[in-house]
């Protein structure tokens, strides 16, 4: 007989959440979502609601949380420039605060922990591609940083917790993800792009267009997820979740103009500061240690993201 795991997923009504906790459930899983909903969405976990092994749950991790479950995945801060530079603050706190509850949280009741960190904490790489070995090139007091440093000093904490306590924690370094739940206004590329394209207005180059991402489609890094969950208890990372292929912004641009068959023209802006100019991550590990590697093909999982926002934009009347 299964027995069912008592899952905590922080930040489950946001993008990445939504998609963990409608994959957990389909695994068989009693889930507790829990979001503040500064950037996540009722929206993303309507269809999870009438399932009786869900439950939603609107708090701040920030804040202690006194739960009993199995498997704790701690998802909670906001992910793109413009949200998490909205109140940077906040999202150190976020960062910061919510590790050290979770945390807690997992010590209290013998729970395995998962981190969301991010490639962000690579800054701007110095090395090319990006190993877990490196110690990154971040500003400490740049615009970037409260996100940067923010999941630096928690992985700092997963790591203190681990060696005091000998809590069983999994560490996730997460490479540039898109896919359906994208926020439509969260200045991600792949959701600026085909937003604007859809829309027919210019498309937005910062820079000259040169500098690299390697794009992970949801369900791929979900897979990671749930492999890294499982993996042997001495299995702690960071390990890298991403996808190897680099694609530089004019390709990626072209490419959704060119799916959508759109007239938007491409006009170009200077570029952010600290801005990385680019961003491949080295997957070995993964590949050794979990036997993962990304199945979905840019071209295909950029075609679901743009039905996706197509169905949205005619939903919420934003187009012209």
């Amino acid at each position: 007989m299964h027995l069912r795991k008592r899952v905590l997923v922080t930040g489950g009504a946001g993008f990445l959440g939504s998609h963990l906790c409608k994959r957990l459930l389909k695994d068989g899983n009693d889930v507790l979502c829990v979001d503040n909903f500064f950037t996540g969405t009722k929206d993303n976990i309507l269809e999870l609601l009438s399932s009786r092994h869900f439950e939603l749950m609107r708090h701040d991790i920030t804040l202690p949380l006194y739960v009993e479950v199995d498997e704790i995945y701690n998802l909670a801060c906001p992910a793109s420039p413009i949200h998490y530079q909205h109140d940077p603050t906040q999202t150190i706190k976020t960062s910061v605060l919510g590790a050290i509850n979770m945390l807690d949280l997992a010590n209290r009741g013998n729970s395995k922990i998962f981190q969301a960190s991010t490639s962000e904490v690579y800054g701007d790489p110095l090395i090319h591609p990006q190993t877990e070995d490196y110690w990154g090139n971040v500003n400490p007091i740049g615009p970037r940083a409260c996100y940067d440093e923010g999941k630096r000093c928690a992985e700092t904490l997963f790591f203190s917790y681990h060696q005091q306590y000998n809590i069983n924690i999994k560490v996730a370094r997460i490479f540039n993800t898109y896919g359906p739940n994208m926020h439509p206004n969260d200045g991600r590329v792949v959701s600026n792009f085909i937003v604007q394209a859809l829309k027919g207005e210019p498309i937005s180059i910062y820079g000259n267009g040169s500098q690299t991402r390697s794009f992970c489609y949801v369900d791929d890094l979900i897979e990671g997820f749930i492999r890294l969950m499982s993996s042997a208890d001495g299995v702690t990372g960071p390990i890298n979740l991403g996808n190897s292929n680099e694609f530089s912004m004019l390709e990626l641009a072209n490419m959704v103009i060119d799916l959508i068959g759109s007239s938007s023209k491409l006009i170009f802006k200077p570029l952010p500061q600290d801005d990385p100019k680019q961003r491949q991550p080295d997957t070995t590990l993964a590949k050794e240690l979990l036997s993962w590697r990304t199945n979905t093909r840019l071209q295909n999982g950029v075609k679901k993201t743009i039905e996706y926002f197509d169905c949205l934009l005619k939903e919420k009347y934003l187009y012209d």
